[in-house]
């Protein structure tokens, strides 16, 4: 059996720079937007440079989820955009909540073989995690 990839991650203008240390510090290969693209960048740019580069976007911006399922799965675009998304949760706490949920997201990737062809769609609440399949 091949040994599965690791994720990488792409993180959003509007996610502090605490996640991405976070992520690091735990082996994983992080392009920050801000390092790559314009800050002002359009969602969709931004969404097909994640999907180009095979990194899961990590972002606290709700558009990302309708632009994928607007784009619909049969349309060929965005079909294999993982999305980490924190959704109203406190900038100073992202990072902490990153920290415990990790192995929780990792497990997800790992469910779906450590494919970046496969999307990861984990949302991070405040006191909730969903994750979609």
């Amino acid at each position: 059996m091949a040994e599965a990839l690791a994720p990488r991650f792409f993180t959003d203008q509007n996610i502090p720079e605490a996640v991405a240390r976070l992520l690091e510090a735990e082996g994983f290969e992080v392009i920050r937007l801000r390092h790559v693209i314009a800050v002002d960048a359009p969602d969709t740019g931004v969404a097909a440079f994640a999907e180009a580069k095979q990194a899961i976007l990590v972002t606290a911006d709700s558009d990302f989820r309708q632009i994928v399922q607007r784009a619909g799965v049969g349309k060929r675009i965005y079909n294999t955009l993982s999305l980490l998304r924190f959704e109203g949760c406190r900038e100073s706490r992202m990072a902490e909540r990153l920290k415990k949920l990790l192995s929780l997201v990792l497990h997800e990737w790992e469910v779906g073989g450590g494919d970046r062809d496969r999307r990861l769609f984990v949302v991070i609440k405040q006191d909730v995690v969903r994750s979609h399949r």
